[in-house]
């Protein structure tokens, strides 16, 4: 029987061991904090816990514009919903809590022994995990990334803070200064927004999000601003200090921003060091950044890697399909590379951002041929009738054969609509196979399917 040590238990982790133990190798998974991980316990889950909260709560904001009024409130004002922070976060702890219990019970149903301790690779058939030796046959290495931090803004827990330290607050930022505007400073800006603190977004470069569409980010710029947010654009952070009463943050230029909290947002750092990697013969980037192939193998024989320790895409679903093709081909199943360009991905703001395939910037330079439709989403009969107005669907066609290679949502839920347009790019379907299929009236997925209509083709006028 092949012996399987996975270290680390976050998607990249648990997801190997699943489909390891199905295939049945012994599997033994190493992970300090839980099952799940930092995904599950600190980041992913936590964060877009608080931001369906915060979406709630502006539907509730925006109600009147449907006709809905509140009645009967203190006073007899009409009310107003107010975020009660420490309950607000006591649910993300227990629901990050009940995601991670629900993981270890999975993997004890299929056999896999977990093992609570920090692991480290002693060469690459040998794992230390805590004060225990664990031979194996194949090594899969997947121990995550942790906040980026500056030395001139060192997070303190209280005042200065990294978003895994958010959820420890028991009031409601007066003023949040979020200093990166990156995926994670925009969804956290935007979700505070909507609980109600006043938010300034420290963006380095000239706007939001840079590596994004950059529609998209116009789009979601704009909508921030009309509800209230500071977007400082090009204007690059030098340092965070506590003031008697919250944080000031100067920039590069000598400005200086003044508020309650300040969340860093800064980017990630892989968990690579200190862990016997480059002594087992893996190689590291320079960022610290484990080195794979397309099936997820490293520079030392039998051991692989997967997530974010890799830094190919920092996305659980992009960790958990490196960790289950590092199984297949271990295990010598039959296996497809990683590949990047069917991934999709989503911005969780308000509306979120959804994305797959090529990116209108390769088109724009040149790089790929391609037609392009956008269609608003003020047009869509079923968006009209729920009262959003801001956001479009995008998508990506060759010129002559109409296969479809990439599009974007900004829409409440494009995480869910994305994926007519994944499976569309993934089994490589034409605009007329997407335009002739059937799409509920009235919904928001049926602007999918007239974007495919119009990238439709008139066929050419024959000769009698």
């Amino acid at each position: 029987m092949t012996r399987i040590v996975i270290i680390g238990g976050g998607p990249g982790g648990y997801e190997a061991a699943l489909v390891a133990a199905q295939l049945g190798a012994q599997v033994t998974v190493v992970e300090r904090e839980g099952p799940g991980g930092a995904c599950v316990l600190t980041d992913c889950v936590p964060s877009k816990t608080l931001i369906a909260t915060s979406v709630r709560k502006q539907a509730l904001l925006d109600a009147a514009t449907l006709g809905l009024h509140y009645s009967g409130g203190p006073d007899g004002d009409a009310g107003t919903p107010v975020a009660d922070l420490p309950l607000v976060n006591r649910r993300v702890k227990e629901l990050a809590q009940a995601q991670s219990a629900d993981i270890a019970a999975r993997l004890a149903a299929e056999g896999v022994e977990v093992v609570r301790a920090p692991g480290r690779l002693v060469d690459p058939q040998v794992v230390r995990a805590g004060d225990r030796t664990i031979r194996a046959d194949v090594v899969i290495v997947a121990t995550g990334a942790t906040p980026r931090i500056l030395p001139a803004a060192e997070p303190d827990g209280e005042r200065i803070l990294t978003w895994r330290q958010m959820y420890d607050l028991e009031e409601l930022p007066e003023h949040l200064i979020v200093v990166g505007s990156g995926v994670t400073g925009a969804e956290f800006a935007g979700a505070y927004r909507s609980l109600g603190s006043e938010v300034t977004l420290v963006s380095s470069r000239d706007r939001m999000m840079p590596n994004e569409d950059a529609d998209a980010a116009e789009v979601l710029e704009e909508v921030y601003r009309r509800r209230g947010m500071n977007v400082m654009g090009r204007s690059r952070a030098e340092s965070v200090k506590r003031t008697p009463h919250g944080v000031v943050v100067t920039l590069e230029d000598g400005r200086t921003a003044e508020g309650s909290h300040c969340l860093m947002t800064v980017g990630m750092v892989p968990n690579t060091a200190g862990i016997g990697l480059e002594e087992a013969g893996v190689t590291l980037d320079r960022g610290g950044f484990v080195q794979v192939d397309k099936v997820s193998r490293t520079s030392a024989p039998g051991v692989y890697a997967a997530g974010d320790c890799t830094g190919v895409l920092m996305l659980a679903s992009v960790a958990a399909m490196q960790g289950r093709i590092a199984v297949w081909h271990a295990l010598g199943e039959a296996v497809q590379p990683l590949r990047l360009a069917t991934v999709a991905s989503n911005i969780f703001t308000d509306p979120e951002i959804a994305a797959v395939g090529i990116a209108q910037k390769a088109i724009e330079s040149g790089e790929i041929d391609a037609n392009v439709v956008k269609l608003p989403l003020a047009t869509n009969a079923r968006a009209k009738m729920q009262g959003f107005h801001d956001g479009f669907v995008k998508l990506f066609c060759r010129p002559h054969t109409g296969i479809i290679l990439g599009g974007v949502v900004v829409a409440p839920r494009a995480s869910e609509l994305i994926l007519a347009v994944s499976v569309a790019v993934q089994q490589r379907l034409t605009v007329d196979q997407l335009a002739h299929t059937f799409a509920v009236y009235p919904s928001l997925s049926g602007s999918i399917t007239e974007a495919a209509r119009r990238l439709m083709q008139p066929m050419t006028p024959t000769g009698i």
